[in-house]
């Protein structure tokens, strides 16, 4: 759980910078790669980081248009660029008093800057599916976390 503004804001341009990076990475062409059929493809779970990341910053309190999926990931990339921006300004004008307050996730009550730590820990892990599709699908795995084979 965050209690500090400045610990999210700090870990959440990080984290976007590795996910602006997976999905830079995903061409058009490759967004239908799963790991086996039924599974989240690269292009979904592109889509999902927006989705899921405009419904956290809705429920901290910033306002996001829901974004409709499409094919073409430059849109999906422009649109996470767009709500990863948004939920860092908004976070600004939190004190760190508002990360205490609760806030409804789920159905449950938690404290805003729990909803926040959720919200970075659920991309880390799709960032990470990512990066095993974008391997599997011949495409250059980006330094999300540091650099990855390719780069050595």
């Amino acid at each position: 759980m965050y209690r500090h503004t400045e610990d999210f804001l700090a870990e959440w341009q990080n984290a976007a910078k590795g996910a602006t990076k997976a999905i830079e990475a995903i061409t058009n062409e490759a967004q239908d790669i799963a790991i086996v059929e039924g599974h989240n493809t690269l292009g979904w779970l592109a889509w999902h980081l927006v989705e899921v990341g405009t419904m956290f910053s809705n429920v901290v309190g910033c306002t996001l248009p829901a974004v409709k999926a499409d094919r073409d990931m430059a849109h999906a990339l422009a649109s996470y660029t767009a709500m990863q921006s948004a939920i860092a300004d908004k976070v600004k004008t939190l004190t760190n008093e508002d990360l205490l307050q609760p806030v409804t996730l789920f159905g449950s009550d938690m404290p805003r800057g729990q909803v926040l730590r959720i919200l970075v820990n659920h991309q880390t892990h799709h960032v990470g599916q990512m990066t095993v599709l974008l391997r599997q699908a011949g495409l250059l795995v980006p330094p999300v976390m540091g650099p990855t084979k390719e780069m050595q």
